[in-house]
């Protein structure tokens, strides 16, 4: 099973990209548990909800793997984002976290640019561009230390698409079962 997850700063496609690489590789992706948890329970929220958050997205991302085809499975967001939301928001990240980073292996990284127009969400906290590109720079550092094969999607989503299907398939060696 190739695992690959789609990461980014917010509003950047990255559930538009997931659902899209799941229909084009007949299989399932696993949305962020965040949205889930922010809609349920508010948009304030604390440092021990972003813990909750974390072990949300661990559990749904076994949960959704379990129900992988066709060799494929793509995740939208992972412990990264959470690592990067602590630090960001609260100056530290639990050692559990960073110790989930460790031990736990990808297939590859998709990440996702900042050159989607910003999209309003009562969940989106970044409208400013400065901001958001930052965060991409920290999420860029992040995948480029992780030791795992990455590309950056850019343009509209159907360029996104297009070169996520053609990273997927030059790093995993692997294309569309027939």
């Amino acid at each position: 099973m190739k695992r690959i997850v789609i990461t980014g700063p917010e509003s950047t496609g990255k559930s538009t990209l997931c659902e899209q690489l799941a229909r084009h590789y007949n299989t399932v992706w696993c949305p962020e548990f965040a949205r889930h948890y922010l809609t349920e329970n508010g948009t304030a929220y604390g440092y021990d909800d972003l813990t909750v958050i974390a072990k949300g997205q661990l559990k749904s991302q076994e949960e959704k793997e379990a129900e992988a085809k066709n060799g494929f499975y793509f995740i939208d967001t992972d412990m990264y984002v959470m690592k990067v939301w602590h630090e960001v928001v609260f100056n530290a990240c639990p050692t559990w976290i960073l110790k989930t980073i460790a031990k736990t292996r990808y297939d590859l990284y998709l990440l996702c640019d900042t050159d989607l127009p910003w999209a309003k969400d009562e969940l989106r906290e970044y409208p400013d561009i400065a901001t958001r590109q930052k965060l991409f720079r920290i999420y860029k550092d992040a995948v480029l230390n992780s030791g795992i094969p990455w590309a950056i999607v850019s343009g509209n989503n159907e360029h996104r698409l297009h070169t996520a299907i053609n990273a997927i398939e030059t790093f995993t060696n692997k294309s569309i079962p027939a």
